[in-house]
């Protein structure tokens, strides 16, 4: 795994060993970021279930002004802080060390993202259990991008009761990315 583009530009990163994260794939990655390009220069940018960090890493590597890092595995989090010194990027990120939802709880009142990203475990529902809670966050504002990679087969129709809207969907040969903002927006990101 590497970081495809920006200040960091084609640097190696480490993955936890094992099966206990799921980094996203290089190809993937540029894709997703190909499709939000411009939009994370100078944004703020939230990691859940980080992972080795790839996906917040490369967000900063592009320009965002800061990325927060929400890892709940301590093996993992060590392998996202040797991955941000690494890559010099480790003063324009925040680490947290928590269960997602713990961590959401701290971080509401302290910023407004403009991105949320989340890969989480795969078909366990965890990322519906994030989504209503950002649905009535301080965390995320009217341009928010929530972005979810998820198994292919997973259901959101849901999020139209949650007061948001699937305003994208790029689906992948085992996995997809579902971009949701609030409902009331119209821009496609």
């Amino acid at each position: 795994m590497r970081v495809i583009a920006g200040s960091a530009r084609s640097l190696k990163l480490k993955t936890l060993d094992g099966m206990d994260t799921r980094p996203t794939t290089d190809r993937i990655k540029e894709t997703l970021f190909n499709i939000l390009n411009p939009s994370v220069y100078d944004s703020i940018f939230l990691d859940l279930f980080s992972g080795s960090g790839g996906i917040g890493i490369e967000a900063l590597s592009r320009g965002a002004k800061e990325s927060v890092f929400v890892e709940n595995n301590p093996g993992a989090m060590a392998c996202i802080k040797d991955n941000l010194k690494f890559t010099r990027l480790e003063q324009k990120a925040v680490t947290m060390t928590a269960d997602v939802m713990d961590a959401l709880y701290r971080l509401e009142g302290e910023r407004v993202f403009d991105f949320i990203f989340m890969d989480p475990p795969y078909d366990r529902n965890l990322e519906r259990k994030v989504l209503e809670y950002l649905a009535e966050s301080a965390l995320v504002y009217e341009d928010t991008v929530i972005i979810v990679e998820a198994s292919k087969d997973t259901d959101f129709s849901y999020v139209d009761d949650l007061g948001m809207n699937v305003i994208r969907e790029k689906v992948y040969k085992t996995n997809k990315h579902v971009f949701i903002e609030r409902a009331g927006k119209e821009e496609v990101c």
